[in-house]
């Protein structure tokens, strides 16, 4: 399996890493294909830039939720039947304090409204890119809560993950999008008013 992954920061990167130890075949894009050949140098990936084709069976949504709208639209009519991972948490950055999706809905769920035909995932937005990388939180191995109405999407996104190294949890259809979402909101502004690190955050104890 080939996995796509557009955007080159942290999150990118650190999934790059997983898909590579897990034995797959990885593609960077970005919008600046240096940014993304160095993203790509650690893990052995090929890069590219946004607006290449998309090499993957796998996409992951590795970029700000705002700038989503924009690489859907380079990529309309071309995700029919991927699996389109969504890492993004839709923090309002002017004020880092809510969500700019409506309170009964997800980044997911706008996701896949604007692309029906893919399979739409929720997955790696509770984990900071360091827990991911590391694959651990703590002393506890790192937890990738995955959310999905596609059965065999979510069982190709958890088996990347237990591939590379971390624990997979099925947390249920693609409404439990909102509440991953707000999982990960409240770690990240814990993590921006300092009262847990950027390595840290929520670990899954069964």
């Amino acid at each position: 399996m080939t996995v796509t992954i557009i955007g080159a920061g942290s999150i990118g990167q650190a999934v790059a890493g997983i898909a590579v130890a897990s034995g797959h075949a990885v593609q960077i894009l970005a919008r600046d294909a240096g940014k993304a050949a160095q993203a790509a140098a650690s893990s052995g990936a090929a890069s590219g830039t946004i607006g290449d084709p998309i090499a993957g069976d796998v996409v992951v949504l590795a970029v700000p939720y705002p700038a989503v709208g924009e690489v859907l639209g380079v990529y309309a009519g071309t995700l029919a039947g991927k699996v389109l991972v969504d890492v993004t948490n839709p923090l309002d950055f002017s004020t880092f304090d809510s969500l700019v999706v409506p309170a009964d809905g997800s980044a997911a769920a706008v996701i896949q409204a604007l692309v029906p035909e893919a399979r739409v995932v929720k997955a790696f937005n509770t984990t900071f890119a360091a827990t991911l990388a590391t694959r651990a939180v703590g002393g506890t191995t790192t937890t990738v809560l995955i959310a999905g109405d596609d059965a065999d999407a979510k069982t190709a996104v958890a088996a990347v993950v237990e591939g590379g190294g971390l624990i997979a949890v099925d947390a249920g259809s693609l409404r439990r999008a909102r509440e991953l979402e707000s999982l990960g909101f409240l770690q990240l502004t814990l993590a921006a008013t300092e009262k847990i690190g950027w390595t840290g955050g929520f670990a899954l104890v069964k």
